[in-house]
């Protein structure tokens, strides 16, 4: 009877840190949205509020590894247990990273913002990529909660549809640079917020190779054939 009240006790705890890395997760989603809002409708207050919530992504960072350690120390979990808890410690940690490069286009919207509209159409495709952006977030966390190693798959897969976004929209403020040399500080920035896009769909693979690798015991980083075979 004590060993059953233990392990519902226990089965408590990594019930509380899943949703709590769900609630982290959620708020970086939110900070990609509105960073990439305070671009296209320039909105400094916006932008501000996106550097700020940047403070409350990294408190959840760290409460949520004091609870990974703490059931570590408590419980001495072995075999999959074991396996979640330090995996999640890995996943906090890009979404940490996440926040960071949302505050971070945040600080590059607000000073564009203090500076003349940009003409190259960026309305279309930096709104484009932060959806795909925050879809894989959404869909890596979404595989880690539901176990589903298919939509892990998906999220390696999409990353490079994201590099490739990233690729061509570099080209192209490069030749708008060429083109029209004095706004060459403003669309510096803007190449910035697109890496920055980048980066968060990378952090977001990660994620999803650290779930693969949770469910499957599989490590497919740095696997060149990981496009095809990463969920079989």
């Amino acid at each position: 009877m004590e060993q059953k009240h233990i392990s519902s006790a226990f089965d408590n705890e990594l019930s509380d840190l899943r949703e709590k890395i769900l609630a982290m997760g959620g708020k970086v989603e939110r900070m990609i949205a509105s960073s990439i809002k305070s671009l296209v409708e320039r909105d400094t207050s916006l932008a501000e509020l996106t550097i700020a919530k940047d403070h409350e992504v990294n408190a959840d960072e760290v409460a949520i590894d004091e609870r990974c350690l703490d059931i570590l120390a408590l419980r001495q979990p072995t075999a999959k247990d074991l396996r979640f808890i330090t995996l999640a410690l890995k996943i906090v940690t890009d979404l940490e990273r996440i926040g960071d490069k949302c505050a971070s286009i945040a600080k590059q919207v607000r000073t564009l913002n203090a500076e003349p509209s940009f003409t190259l159409n960026i309305d279309v495709k930096i709104p484009y990529m932060a959806q795909w952006a925050a879809m894989m977030v959404k869909e890596s966390l979404d595989a880690f909660v539901n176990h589903d190693t298919d939509l892990a798959g998906k999220v390696c897969k999409d990353d490079a549809i994201m590099n490739e976004l990233n690729d061509k929209f570099q080209l192209e403020l490069l030749t708008y640079m060429k083109e029209y040399p004095d706004a060459i500080p403003r669309a510096l920035k803007i190449s910035y917020i697109s890496k920055s896009l980048e980066r968060i769909s990378d952090h977001a693979t990660n994620i999803a190779e650290i779930v693969i690798f949770m469910i499957k015991g599989k490590d497919v980083r740095h696997t060149a054939s990981l496009c095809n075979n990463c969920a079989g």
